[in-house]
């Protein structure tokens, strides 16, 4: 089955089989040239040059059922000199083939990945072999046409590649940022506690969390911040003003201003951000 395009900026693979139809019918000068794709195991007749008729328009069919089925089955080319009294092919859809006045039919898989995605004929009214040099632009056809799909195929899967990835990227970093909240928002319960014992529990618990989430256990060149000190920098990693911090944390904005500035000197950081992400990269923020 031809892949759905699943939102991505894919041609449609009718269309180049149309645009290898018409390049066969003007090289070949065959009357009729006509083909389809293959959609779960079954070839839906879709697309032609040269018919009389709409009796093969939609046309569905099964594996190993007349000429296209055993192609789709098989994988290989195959023909007929005189539809009507082939022996080879089943004749389930003979009123169609019949009725457009085709005897002479030659039919080439589009295979892909060892799948027959496509099917390609070309057809005379008059009964008798297909010329070998027709039939060797059919193929030629076949193979182009297959190429293409492989193609396609191949940026449709690297596309999705890269689709998941950003879908997962984007969640990670939902996620990391969920984790930030709740570290910030543990530290800030922690300083309510009046048991230290508790509170230190709690306090080695959010530090675990912030080496978890920035994937640092031990610093190269580690930094001591005292713990009021990482409870002001992780609100200000939220994007926290002073005066928010300080209302969350139950002090006053000069004291926070204070703890930053002391946090800022020991990470040797010039500003707020730097200080943040100093810390990140030391473990000492998630």
């Amino acid at each position: 089955m031809l892949p759905p395009s699943d939102g991505l900026l894919r041609p449609r693979d009718a269309d180049a089989l149309r645009a290898e139809l018409r390049h066969i019918a003007a090289i070949s000068r065959v009357p009729v040239v006509f083909g389809g794709q293959v959609h779960q195991g079954t070839l839906v007749l879709s697309e032609f040059v040269g018919t009389r008729t709409n009796g093969m328009r939609g046309l569905a069919v099964a594996p190993r059922s007349g000429l296209g089925g055993m192609v789709v089955a098989d994988r290989r080319p195959t023909s007929v000199a005189d539809y009507r009294s082939a022996s080879t092919i089943t004749h389930h859809y003979d009123g169609p083939v019949l009725g457009e006045g085709l005897r002479a039919v030659v039919a080439v898989p589009v295979v892909v990945g060892g799948e027959a995605r496509a099917v390609l004929y070309a057809a005379n009214r008059e009964s008798g072999p297909i010329g070998d040099r027709i039939a060797e632009e059919m193929v030629q056809a076949g193979r182009r046409l297959s190429i293409e799909l492989a193609i396609r195929d191949e940026v449709d899967r690297r596309l999705r590649m890269h689709q998941a990835r950003d879908t997962a990227v984007a969640a990670d970093a939902i996620v990391a940022e969920q984790l930030r909240d709740l570290h910030a928002e543990l530290r800030g319960i922690t300083q309510s506690i009046s048991d230290a014992t508790a509170r230190a529990k709690l306090r080695e618990v959010s530090d675990k969390l912030a080496r978890v989430v920035s994937g640092v256990i031990d610093a190269d060149e580690p930094v001591k911040l005292a713990p009021r000190e990482l409870d002001v920098l992780a609100q200000i990693a939220l994007g926290c003003t002073n005066v928010e911090a300080a209302l969350r944390l139950s002090l006053r904005a000069e004291t926070v201003k204070s703890y930053l500035r002391s946090a800022m000197t020991k990470l040797g950081a010039h500003t707020r951000h730097e200080a943040v992400v100093r810390a990140r990269r030391l473990g000492l923020l998630p």
